[in-house]
């Protein structure tokens, strides 16, 4: 439980620092034969800072209550 905790933090930390996620996707234009022509599209898809706070809060608590025990 510990482990997942840290994860969770690390990934909140990077969430706030970051603010969201850019991923690049490969279009083709033309494709006629021999001639071909793709295209670059940049996408971002945003992440609220709630999203890393919220996982910062959850790790957090999975270190102090995960490791005891009943």
């Amino acid at each position: 439980m510990k482990v997942a905790g840290i994860v969770l933090i690390v990934l909140g930390i990077i969430a706030l620092v970051y603010g969201g996620i850019t991923y690049t996707t490969h279009k083709k234009v033309i494709d006629m034969g021999p001639i071909q022509a793709e295209k670059k599209e940049t996408h971002n898809m945003p992440l609220p800072p709630v999203l890393g706070i919220v996982a910062i809060v959850g790790g957090g608590a999975l270190l102090v209550f995960g490791g005891k025990s009943r």
